[in-house]
């Protein structure tokens, strides 16, 4: 009978030592999977980090492009006002 009982203790010893190292094991495993997950998704952020810093440079080029195009038209405009005036006296010389 105590030889029965022996043998169920260490059973239930070597199930609990096996329990645990598998525990242990499982766990590291989870450990390493969260750090490469953890690494692909800040190393994807990095990459839009770097998009958007990409896209803002752009932008402000083109704020500058629309800005002296802008410009470039108030002149234009200025330019053909001055030109109708000029038409307009000569046609009025004319007329006279």
């Amino acid at each position: 009978m105590e030889y029965q009982i022996g043998i169920g203790v260490l059973c239930t010893i070597l199930g609990f030592g096996i329990s645990f190292i598998t525990f242990n094991r499982n766990r590291d495993k989870d450990v390493r999977n969260d750090a490469s997950e953890s690494a692909v998704i800040r190393t994807k952020l990095d990459n839009i980090n770097q998009g958007v810093e990409s896209i803002r440079i752009d932008i402000k080029a083109n704020e500058k492009q629309v800005a002296a195009l802008n410009e470039r038209v108030v002149r234009v405009e200025e330019s053909s006002k001055q030109a109708h005036r000029r038409l307009d006296s000569i046609e009025m010389k004319g007329e006279v």
